[in-house]
């Protein structure tokens, strides 16, 4: 079960974020009605892998990752790698590997006490470990969702939404290497335009450009926000188009950059 959309619902329908059957866009008043309902519009992990709607199932467990350094000190990379982890969870879910979800589970309630999150994030890594033991998917799925959205409202509560915007946006990097890599090792026209999403990012780069001037001035945010221009211009394809295989070779190459860079421990001055 995905959550409710706001923004995000008028992006996909808009066709900002395409899925195989285009749908009809919504009129300008509409779209602005949905934008004023909500304050962030990027997809969560579980709608982009919602939308590999290609014949048979994805391998998800070829899409995991070694494990990430715990130890961060800079709070900006802290919210980038729990927006990351976040998405590894739903991939390891969809895998249905009980102990990868544990796993993942344990580490994003570690990166979330490090944002000084609520107790009430923490009390559901407890929920996620039962869940998994259990093999129950569909609440684990549901209990992950509440997580994600836990973290963002103790934040947004903690007047921390700078933070909130880095862990949604750490989110749709892996969210969407895991799915350019996908179709790269499965190529299919019709899934590949789920990548067609130059609106969807050009709205990350204004939010990145809202957040506080001090925050705009950590490295690593200035990495994100120059490659995010990148992007920009790789999943942007003339009149509607499709991205061939290479185009998708080429944004997979660039968000697992992103990525790595994301998830690097660089030492404390």
């Amino acid at each position: 079960m995905l959550p409710r959309l706001g923004v995000t619902a008028a992006l996909l329908a808009a066709g900002s974020l395409a899925f195989a059957a285009d749908p009809a866009p919504l009129t300008p008043a509409q779209l602005g009605n949905a934008i004023k309902s909500d304050t962030l519009t990027i997809p969560t992990p579980g709608e982009l892998f919602a939308a590999l709607t290609k014949p048979g199932s994805p391998n998800w467990a070829g899409q995991y990752r070694g494990p990430i350094p715990m130890t961060f000190s800079n709070r900006a990379q802290i919210a980038l790698n729990l927006g990351g982890l976040i998405a590894d969870g739903f991939i390891a879910i969809e895998a249905q590997d009980s102990q990868q979800v544990k796993n993942i589970g344990t580490d994003i309630i570690k990166l979330a006490k490090a944002l000084g999150v609520s107790e009430n994030v923490l009390s559901r890594g407890k929920s996620i470990n039962e869940f998994a033991e259990n093999s129950e998917w569909s609440a684990l799925q549901e209990e992950l969702e509440a997580t994600q959205n836990e973290v963002k409202s103790s934040m947004q509560s903690n007047r921390d939404q700078d933070f909130v915007i880095l862990v949604s946006l750490g989110g749709w990097v892996r969210g969407t290497q895991v799915v350019s890599g996908s179709i790269q090792n499965d190529y299919n026209e019709a899934t590949a335009r789920v990548l067609r999403q130059p609106a969807l990012v050009s709205f990350m780069q204004a939010k990145v450009k809202d957040i506080s001037p001090e925050l705009r001035e950590e490295p690593l945010v200035q990495a994100v926000s120059a490659q995010l221009s990148d992007i920009q211009k790789l999943v942007t394809f003339p009149n509607g188009g499709t991205p061939t295989a290479e185009d998708v070779a080429k944004l997979n190459a660039a968000v697992s950059k992103l990525m790595e860079e994301i998830q690097r421990k660089v030492d404390a001055k």
